[in-house]
C-alpha cells in the first residue's frame, strides 16, 4: 500500500507529524508532502495555488493508494476533488483548534473520510452536513514518550513538585500565576514575554521550545504535571492535547483542566484527575502532593491505559479499518 502523507513539520522539535508518519510507515510505503512550503511569507493566493499544483504533480508521480492530509487548511477543494478523480482514497484528519476553520469546512465535503482530533470539529462539521465524520483524538508515540531514569544532577535540574510544559497563552498565565506559592516549574516558548512584575517570573525554567528528550526528563523528575488547554474566549476547543498522552506515557501523574475530550477518554481519579477552577486546582495540588501513593497508583493506571489504547499505531489502524468498512459499503477500493 502506498500512502501520500501531507502535513507540515516544526523545524525546531518533533510533533504529531512525525508520530503519524512513523505509524504510517508500519502500514506501507509512505511519501511525505510539505503542505506549508510557502515561498512568500503571508500565504498569498498564488503561493497556495503553487503548493496545490505541486501536490497534484507529486500525486501523479508517486501514484498512491491513499492520500492522508493532517490539518486541512491549505489543501484546496479542487485539489481534493482531482485526487479523488484519480481513484485515490482521500482522508482528512483535523488536528488544530478550529481557528480560521473555513478552509477546512470548504474542503471537507470532497474527502472520502474526515477524522477529527477534537469533538468540537465534529460539532462544527455536522452543522454543515459533512458526511463520513469520525472522532479520532491524538495519541502518543511510545518511541518518543516513555519514563526515563535520570541521574542525580539531572533530577536536581529538572525536578519540580508541579510542572507545566507548553507555550505561553494568556489563559495559562492567568491560572499559573495563582499557584506560584507551590514549587512550580514552567517550560516552553513565549514565557519570556510575561511582565517582570508577574509572580510567575520566578517559576520560568526555560522560555523556549522543549524537545522530547528534555520533557521526558522533566516529567520523570517531577511529582505531577499540569495541562492547561488553549482557550482564547472565541474559539471553542474541547480536544485533549498531545501533552495529555505524552505525560501519561511517561508514567507521570497528570492534573488537567476540565476538558470535554479528556474526560471522555480518561476517567478522572482513575487515569488522571481534573480541576474545574483555581480553588479546585489548589485543593487538588495540596491533596496529591500529600498523597504520593495515590498519585503513583493513578499514574500507573494512566500509563497502562494510554499504551493499551492510545498510540498512533492504534489511530492509524482505526483510520484504515474505517476506510475498509466504507469501501465494503460501496465506496472506492482502498487497496
Amino acid at each position: 500500500m502506498k500512502i501520500l502523507f501531507s502535513s507540515c513539520r516544526n523545524p525546531h522539535f518533533v510533533t504529531i507529524t512525525e508520530y503519524i508518519e512513523s505509524a504510517l510507515r508500519k502500514e506501507g510505503e509512505v511519501l511525505f508532502f510539505d503542505d506549508r512550503d510557502f515561498v512568500v511569507p503571508g500565504r498569498i493566493r498564488w503561493d497556495l495555488s503553487r503548493i496545490n499544483n505541486n501536490l497534484i504533480r507529486t500525486i501523479d508521480k508517486f501514484k498512491p493508494d491513499i492520500f492522508l492530509e493532517a490539518g486541512g487548511h491549505r489543501i484546496l477543494p479542487r485539489t481534493v476533488k482531482k485526487i479523488g478523480e484519480r481513484g485515490i482514497k482521500t482522508i482528512l484528519w483535523t488536528i488544530d483548534p478550529p481557528r480560521n476553520f473555513e478552509p477546512v469546512i470548504e474542503s471537507a465535503p470532497f474527502y472520502d473520510f474526515v477524522f477529527c482530533g477534537g469533538s468540537e470539529a465534529i460539532d462544527i462539521l455536522n452543522k454543515h452536513n459533512i458526511k463520513n465524520i469520525y472522532f479520532l483524538p491524538f495519541a502518543c508515540d511510545p518511541g518518543y514518550a516513555y519514563p526515563v531514569e535520570v541521574n542525580k544532577e539531572e533530577k536536581e535540574f529538572y525536578r519540580s513538585d508541579v510542572v507545566f510544559v507548553g507555550s505561553y497563552y494568556p489563559n495559562r498565565l492567568e491560572i499559573l500565576e495563582k499557584i506560584t506559592d507551590f514549587n512550580l516549574g514552567v517550560w516552553g516558548p513565549g514565557w519570556d514575554r510575561i511582565s517582570n512584575n508577574s509572580p510567575l517570573k520566578k517559576c520560568i525554567r526555560k522560555a523556549e521550545g522543549v524537545d522530547y528528550k528534555e520533557w521526558r526528563k522533566i516529567y520523570s523528575s517531577s511529582k505531577m504535571a499540569l495541562t492547561i488547554h488553549y482557550q482564547d474566549g472565541k474559539t471553542i476547543c474541547h480536544q485533549a492535547s498531545p501533552r495529555v498522552y505524552e505525560v501519561l506515557a511517561c508514567k507521570s501523574f497528570l492534573l488537567s483542566d476540565n476538558q470535554r475530550d479528556v474526560v471522555r477518554l480518561f476517567e478522572p481519579r482513575r487515569y488522571l484527575d481534573i480541576f474545574d477552577n483555581i480553588n479546585d486546582l489548589r485543593e487538588k495540588l495540596n491533596y496529591y502532593l500529600k498523597s504520593p501513593e495515590k498519585r503513583r497508583a493513578i499514574a500507573e493506571c494512566g500509563y497502562r491505559e494510554v499504551i493499551k489504547k492510545h498510540t498512533y499505531i492504534h489511530r492509524v489502524k482505526e483510520i484504515f479499518n474505517i476506510a475498509r468498512k466504507g469501501e465494503n459499503n460501496g465506496k472506492k477500493r482502498l487497496l
